[in-house]
């Protein structure tokens, strides 16, 4: 009997698992990680405090700077193989860099910031961590 108990509780792990990478998925497209059809942010990265479409209140989801974070994360691992990529190929002079690396880093950081965002407040919806008044998680259901 325990093998059946312990395959019972991995397909409620999956099932879980895939709750969050759907509710992720919603916030990357920027949209409401509970119903998926109302913008997440009513500006560039100003996230609602209610969403328009449920009513699901957003505001104690706050990423804080791990969007930050992650974006220079992910930025640096794709600017810095493609910059040594073309110096060892090209060697090109100093301008050269700063015209092409500069700018893409500008763009794809910018792209990428409210997406990642997105991502880190649907997966902070999914799981039920929500931020207090005073700034301290506190996990529930919302």
């Amino acid at each position: 009997m325990p093998i059946e108990k312990h395959r019972v509780e991995q397909a409620t792990d999956l099932r879980s698992f895939s709750d969050h990478l759907q509710a992720m998925t919603k916030g990357f497209k920027r949209r409401c990680p509970a119903c998926g059809g109302a913008p997440l942010f009513s500006g560039y990265a100003s996230l609602r405090s209610d969403c328009h479409g449920c009513g699901a209140h957003l505001e104690p989801f706050r990423a804080d700077d791990a969007p930050a974070y992650f974006t220079i994360f992910l930025v640096g691992h794709i600017i810095v193989p493609l910059l040594l990529l073309v110096e060892r190929a090209y060697s090109p002079e100093t301008w050269v860099h700063m015209v092409l690396w500069l700018p893409l880093t500008l763009i794809l950081s910018l792209g990428l910031l409210p997406l990642i965002k997105g991502a880190l407040i649907g997966l902070q919806w999914s799981i039920g961590l929500r931020h207090d008044a005073h700034g301290w998680p506190e996990r529930g259901d919302d």
